[in-house]
């Protein structure tokens, strides 16, 4: 463990004190899952006491809070920048960029379960309303880029493929990722490890026939 820095003074001093606290926070929600992350941990591989976390976040919750933030920022630069300038896509076409951007951001994925059981609900409220803007603000701006993508959806459409996508990458992330029991039992069982460990191609067949639905309304509407 690194000995204790000393109390950060100047506001550069604190913003990368921040930075690596929820570098930190990061790392080990990879390396172990969101759920397994501790403040005690964090502070540990920063080199910090735990009570000095305190003076950046108020609690685990709202640190792992900031990181499912930023994952919105990556989420939309990651399928804005998938879906380019391309036109005419196909339901699969489309199904495919959405389910490449999420696969991209494990973490992110990982705590979409978490923000909606437990995180969001736990900070203060201009918190919690901080966290909702920023994640409005991505979600319009990818509702658009799929509208103006050319895929046959409309907003509602679009918005309708994006709430799926964020269900199902949360609930096929989490199984994807097994315990050890469940490891031994899918080495036993392989039969039911086929659905359990393909996040990307279940996704992506989830999505297709979501975007199908979505695009056969909007030629309804």
């Amino acid at each position: 463990m690194s000995q204790p820095k000393q109390r950060a003074r100047s506001s550069q001093d604190k913003e990368l004190r921040k930075t690596a606290l929820l570098d930190a926070a990061r790392e080990l929600a990879i390396e172990q899952g969101a759920r397994e992350v501790t403040l005690t941990a964090v502070t540990a591989r920063v080199g910090l006491h735990a009570s000095a976390l305190r003076r950046y976040f108020e609690s685990r919750e709202e640190l792992l809070l900031e990181l499912a933030e930023h994952g919105w920022d990556e989420w939309r630069n990651g399928l804005v920048n998938g879906l380019g300038d391309a036109r005419d896509l196909t339901a699969g076409e489309v199904a495919t960029i959405v389910s490449d951007s999420l696969e991209r951001l494990p973490l992110f994925c990982d705590l979409l379960t978490h923000v909606a059981l437990s995180l969001e609900g736990a900070v203060r409220l201009e918190r919690a309303r901080r966290y909702k803007t920023s994640a409005s603000v991505a979600y319009d701006a990818m509702t658009q880029a799929l509208v103006d993508a050319d895929a046959g959806l409309d907003h509602q459409g679009a918005r309708t493929l994006l709430s799926a996508a964020m269900s199902c990458a949360a609930y096929l992330y989490q199984l994807s990722r097994p315990t050890a029991t469940l490891r031994q039992l899918y080495a036993e069982e392989p039969r039911w490890a086929h659905d359990a460990l393909r996040f990307h191609e279940q996704l992506t067949t989830l999505l297709t026939a979501v975007a199908l639905g979505a695009r056969q309304n909007t030629s309804n509407a």
